[in-house]
């Protein structure tokens, strides 16, 4: 009898708790990124996870589930920036135009201030990157901006030392130019992949003979084995590129040695689009809205966007922070809008085309059953300039509140976003 009672308080325990893990949001108009609106919709997250999205009359509402009625406001998916550099303060290594062992995880504080103006911004993914003053500059790293007291509850993936938790960082163009030990020319930068490359094939070579047998092994080059990783397709290629030409560099050397790439930045890219197109390569584009910069970017274009998208070119949007503080990241795809991108585009740019140019769109990017429950609450149309983003959520957990102080600084204070504090009859405000 103990033992039945016993069986039939887990069971009751069990019930109970996964009901109190169902938060419900509806009656928001629900963008989903993934072909589907709701004009009155319904989100339901159990967990981590998203159980249900839909409209409001489709669902069946549990007596206990925890209800947040959203009239009035918008819900997208968590934003996905593809290029970042938030989370590190910058040094310059200049050993070296190539380093492939570099991690820029090694670099990245989880408390970094960066991370409050992301969450502001909507970003729930990023992929943040070593700097591009090198042609190999190191491997990046795809992560939540989750509030963490240690970065790898912030990484995606399952083992920090031996998964691959990112890509790698490539550039070409006058970033990586430079004196020496830096190649000087254009020519020498692509020689100078290339050799390094085919030190990669020859490496590989060595361990597919040695087939597991560990006396025959070569002997470990950390430098190679991510390389190795980018020639079996497991690690993916985000390459740094403005002009026209440098872009034709990087297909050249794509169709060479058959891996995998995302250029980033194309400032001219939309004098090549049918050839990206050709090459069935993605782009992450950057939409600044003020001139200045190096002289490689001057033929930017807000409608390069549209191009590359009518090209038949996935398209994402990124922010390059600091180039482009991570709090203005909607905006971006606004711009890109008024030059002709379709709503629908602008949206996926920010959320499902990035999800995929990180290869991880079934879990993140669009508003869909069985994904994480990463979504912003907005008040109003993402587009306008009028729109507040309200709340963040990663995995159903709010990691930003507008209407909370501590986050409401961060989402209007100065570009540094480094608050200092008086206190005014016992509430602070930022000066």
């Amino acid at each position: 009898m103990k033992r039945l009672l016993k069986y039939v308080l887990a069971v009751l325990i069990t019930a109970s708790s996964f009901y109190a893990q169902i938060k419900i949001f509806k009656n928001a108009e629900i963008l989903t990124a993934s072909g589907k609106n709701y004009s009155k919709g319904i989100l339901v997250i159990n967990n981590s996870k998203i159980e249900f999205v839909g409209q409001l009359e489709d669902y069946n509402i549990p007596s206990d589930a925890e209800i947040v009625d959203v009239e009035g406001k918008v819900i997208i998916p968590g934003l996905v920036d593809t290029h970042s550099h938030i989370g590190i303060d910058w040094g310059f290594d200049s050993d070296s135009p190539t380093q492939p062992d570099l991690r820029i995880l090694d670099a990245i504080d989880p408390f970094h201030s960066t991370f409050n103006r992301a969450r502001a911004g909507g970003i729930t993914t990023v992929n943040i990157m070593p700097g591009s003053g090198h042609l190999m500059s190191g491997q990046t790293v795809y992560l939540k901006t989750k509030r963490a007291s240690t970065l790898e509850e912030m990484l995606i993936c399952e083992n920090v030392q031996f998964g691959i938790c990112g890509g790698m960082k490539m550039a070409n163009g006058t970033n990586s130019l430079r004196g020496k030990p830096f190649p000087g020319t254009r020519a020498k930068s692509a020689a100078i992949i290339r050799d390094l490359f085919y030190q990669a094939k020859e490496y590989k070579k060595k361990i597919d003979e040695a087939d597991g047998d560990a006396a025959k092994m070569p002997e470990r080059n950390i430098k190679l084995e991510p390389l190795v990783e980018i020639l079996e397709g497991k690690r993916m290629v985000h390459h740094h590129t403005h002009r026209a030409d440098d872009i034709m560099t990087v297909l050249r050397l794509k169709e060479e040695f058959g891996f995998k790439v995302v250029l980033h930045h194309v400032s001219e890219g939309w004098k090549v689009a049918e050839e990206i197109a050709k090459a069935d390569v993605s782009c992450s584009i950057i939409v600044v809205d003020s001139p200045g910069g190096k002289m490689e970017a001057v033929g930017l274009k807000f409608e390069t966007g549209k191009i590359l998208d009518d090209a038949g070119v996935d398209v994402a949007i990124h922010t390059d922070d600091w180039i482009t503080d991570s709090r203005f990241f909607l905006r971006s795809a606004a711009l890109a809008m008024r030059a002709g991108l379709s709503k629908e585009k602008a949206l996926e740019s920010l959320t499902i085309a990035g999800a995929r140019m990180l290869e991880m769109d079934d879990k993140v990017g669009s508003l869909e059953k069985g994904k994480d429950a990463d979504f912003l609450i907005l008040s109003g149309d993402p587009f306008s300039v009028y729109t507040h983003i309200e709340s963040t959520w990663i995995e159903g957990e709010k990691v930003f509140d507008r209407s909370n102080l501590e986050d409401y600084k961060y989402a209007v204070g100065r570009y540094k976003a480094y608050p200092r504090f008086h206190h005014v009859h016992g509430e602070e405000e930022i000066r």
